[in-house]
């Protein structure tokens, strides 16, 4: 089994492609080791001690590494952890966990939508899941809706793109001038 390697915008953020499935549907976030804990595979990558993020994808595992780590040290590492879960086929969650629900965390801004404005909504999450999701999935991570109220989009990014330095612009820049061009009733866009 060979596993390629990929950089990112976010420098502390390497993509990382088993050439198999990782998640059959959605994707998941660690960011933090008590996170991890739902998933054996995410707790080895922290178990590291030079981790701070793991992301699921389809098709790829994004990991960020600690502030002071280098990747010349932490990518063979990793690697050997990413290849020992494929490898032994071990499951990528525990039994018994809710691991397979995204629940948004409590800080987690979510802005409900008017019923009026249900088919913009629609729109955008068409967009989202069309246009923009498999853009930011080639990067590392993810992009999650949050709401739409009043002209104003919010999404949270996530996986390699939570914390890029380039995700501002990629928001603001990217993602809102895609929407604004296809849904005229979208007047600004920003991250929650």
């Amino acid at each position: 089994m060979y596993i390629e390697t990929e950089t990112t915008p976010n420098p502390a953020t390497l993509k990382f492609l088993p050439q198999r499935t990782v998640m059959s549907q959605g994707t998941r976030d660690f960011a933090n080791p008590e996170d991890a804990e739902a998933s054996p595979l995410a707790q080895a990558l922290f178990d590291t001690g030079e981790v701070t993020g793991v992301f699921f994808g389809s098709d790829f595992v994004s990991v960020t590494k600690a502030p002071g780590a280098q990747w010349t040290d932490l990518k063979p590492q990793v690697v050997a952890v990413l290849l020992d879960h494929f490898v032994s086929e071990a499951p990528l969650f525990h039994g018994g966990t809710a691991a397979g629900i995204a629940v948004p965390a409590e800080d987690m801004l979510v802005v409900e939508a008017d019923a009026a404005d249900e088919d913009i909504v629609d729109q955008i999450k068409d967009l989202l899941e069309t246009r923009i999701r498999p853009a930011v999935a080639g990067d590392g991570g993810d992009i999650a809706y949050r709401g739409y109220k009043d002209g104003i989009v919010y999404l949270a990014m996530q996986g390699a793109c939570d914390g890029c330095p380039s995700s501002t612009a990629t928001l603001k820049h990217g993602i809102e001038g895609l929407l604004k061009h296809y849904v005229p009733e979208v007047v600004e866009v920003r991250a929650s």
